[in-house]
């Protein structure tokens, strides 16, 4: 489950013949906060619906594509969908990393809905990764409603750049790790494994930005214009890949899908994965005792549980799975890092000097929910 992420350096002579029109208008990366949300008034949610589905869309995924949607089947009960129209063949073609999307969304519903009183009633409907109905949920109202801190779903954001090397305290990594100890591997900075993760890190985004395959599938989900990301709500900007200032009004005004297609695009990609991995505490994996739906949902909900206590600390999480989307470094991963479960996250992880306000875009609940 990733962001594809790239540093563009923009040509010269665009900065000189654009750098007057930039001063005088597009200075803002189109962020989540400029997303005009219009409620329809054809469907009229009951009291806390939206709210709670609007948090629990806040969940990560890959390429930020929100592969759900939700069958409404009559007030405070639903079916939380697969949406087939999201899935990223090139670089997840058995839909492991959708279902632990889902998972993410998931485990914010559940807060979210714990939040507003209720408990989460959930019944398990798919068989396999590319089954429509994942699972049916009923909200029941509840005294004993286990209240969480929604602001932390909220605020939660994907950082990328300047990590720190610091080691993580032994107080940080007591509250991180604890609660699903049996399920977390921690890779700390200066171990061989560590070393080996930065390795393959790279390998296999060198394989990745040069399969045209995954490339193209990129370029369709990023969005370079402020009409592209109104219309759809979802993919990622320039905001979201860390793009900003005069770099992010080039590629916002002078960059296409053709563009991620050019070499000088993917060396860009791999010159900053190199600088990424140089910066971190360690590598978190998160496994699973099998790949079974209910194992991969599960394994969703544990990720996100993990993202959600990292900003109080000042830990950024940066999902990079590239290792197991690519066949020929997935096939050695386990051996080398002496793991015998089912790896389905590979997290780099570090202190970061600020924390920014999430940026990434999420379509309004009317846009995913069917009646």
């Amino acid at each position: 489950m990733k962001r594809r992420d790239f540093l563009v350096l923009a040509g010269g002579t665009i900065v000189i013949a654009g750098g007057m029109s930039y001063l005088l208008s597009d200075k803002n990366n189109f962020v989540r906060d400029d997303f005009k949300i219009k409620f329809s008034d054809n469907f009229l949610f009951k009291p806390n619906e939206r709210e709670i589905l609007s948090l629990a869309s806040l969940a990560p995924s890959g390429h930020n594509t929100q592969p759900w949607f939700i069958k409404y089947l009559e007030p405070y009960h639903w079916i939380i969908c697969n949406d087939k129209s999201k899935w990223l063949h090139a670089v997840d073609p058995t839909q492991r990393e959708t279902i632990l999307s889902i998972g993410a969304f998931i485990q914010n519903l559940k807060y979210a809905a714990g939040n507003a009183g209720y408990n989460c009633e959930l019944e398990h409907l798919a068989l396999s990764n590319q089954d429509e109905n994942i699972m049916s949920v009923k909200l029941i109202k509840a005294e004993n409603a286990v209240v969480f801190n929604i602001d932390k779903i909220i605020n939660r954001r994907t950082i990328r750049s300047n990590y720190l090397s610091d080691l993580f305290t032994k107080e940080d990594t007591d509250v991180l790790f604890k609660d699903d100890k049996d399920f977390l591997n921690f890779i700390p900075i200066g171990s061989k494994e560590y070393q080996y993760l930065n390795e393959q890190t790279i390998v296999a985004n060198k394989i990745q930005s040069y399969r045209d395959a995954a490339e193209k599938e990129l370029s369709e989900w990023i969005r370079f214009s402020k009409k592209d990301a109104e219309k759809y709500g979802d993919g990622l900007t320039p905001a979201s890949m860390e793009i900003e200032g005069i770099a992010g009004w080039v590629v916002r005004n002078f960059y296409d899908r053709q563009s991620v297609m050019k070499n000088s695009f993917r060396d860009k990609n791999i010159e900053n994965v190199i600088k990424q991995v140089s910066q971190s505490a360690g590598w978190l994996l998160i496994t699973s005792k099998d790949n079974a739906v209910e194992s991969l949902l599960e394994a969703g909900m544990r990720m996100q549980r993990l993202f959600l206590k990292v900003r109080d600390r000042g830990i950024a999480v940066h999902p990079m799975t590239q290792i197991l989307e690519e066949k020929v470094t997935s096939q050695t991963v386990n051996q080398s890092i002496g793991v015998r479960d089912n790896i389905q996250f590979i997290l780099r992880m570090g202190y970061v000097k600020a924390y920014a306000k999430p940026v990434s875009l999420r379509r309004p609940v009317e846009w995913f929910v069917k009646i």
